[in-house]
């Protein structure tokens, strides 16, 4: 039996990527904060449901007690802030701070324990833009998405010779949502995403990717 473990489910791509790995024969295992919004999703795809709070070291040991055997394990917590630098809250900040980047080190360093001794695995920790580049405006989640995407250059250094693949991957651009009526050209379709992301799951370990940037064809960078 194979068991993945999503972190942060929302509607978008970590619902997408916990069909995916459904589909794959994976038993899959959700979490989030807020378990209710879980139920449609966990009854399509007959996945365990689990609440927690990933900010939350004490949660996240908890959670990976449950789930000790998760091959596959994504990181898709994100708390976006945005305001003008001089304005912002400092504990809003500070939030920003724990759920984009010190959360996913926890669960991370949760999933790392079991994958390192198994000898195998993978970790895929959700970036954005902002990771990448730092916007006006937008601050609290630059330094938060930049954190967590020197985590992952950190951990696939240290974690790749060990058999786990660690994997940042850089969603740069908007996710469409279902029913808002986002173009088609202008968002990334969260399927296509959750499809790449499984494309990375099963790479030959002969060539890991490390980081991987997913846009829309008619997106700048």
């Amino acid at each position: 039996m194979m068991w993945a473990l999503v972190v942060g489910v929302g509607p978008g791509l970590s619902a997408s990527f916990a069909r995916a790995l459904a589909g794959a024969g994976y038993e899959v295992a959700l979490a989030a904060r807020d378990v209710g919004k879980l139920a449609g999703l966990a009854a399509e795809i007959g996945a365990s449901v689990h609440a927690c709070d990933a900010g939350d070291a004490g949660a996240v040991a908890g959670l990976f007690a449950a789930v000790p055997d998760a091959e596959v394990v994504l990181f898709n917590a994100s708390y976006p802030v945005r305001g003008p630098f001089v304005s912002l809250d400092a504990g809003e900040v500070e939030r920003t701070l724990r759920v984009s980047a010190f959360a996913g080190f926890l669960v991370a360093q949760g999933a790392a324990k079991g994958m390192v001794a198994a000898g195998r695995g993978t970790i895929l920790l959700t970036g954005a833009s902002a990771g990448v580049k730092g916007y006006a405006q937008s601050a609290p989640f630059a330094m938060g998405k930049f954190a967590l995407r020197g985590l992952a250059q950190s951990m696939a250094r240290e974690l790749h010779p060990l058999g786990v693949h660690v994997i940042h991957v850089v969603v740069d651009g908007g996710i469409r949502r279902a029913g808002a009526g986002d173009a088609e050209d202008a968002t990334l379709e969260p399927d296509a995403i959750a499809g790449t992301m499984m494309d990375l799951v099963r790479q030959p370990r002969s060539c890991w990717t490390d980081e991987i940037a997913v846009r829309p064809w008619v997106e700048r960078f």
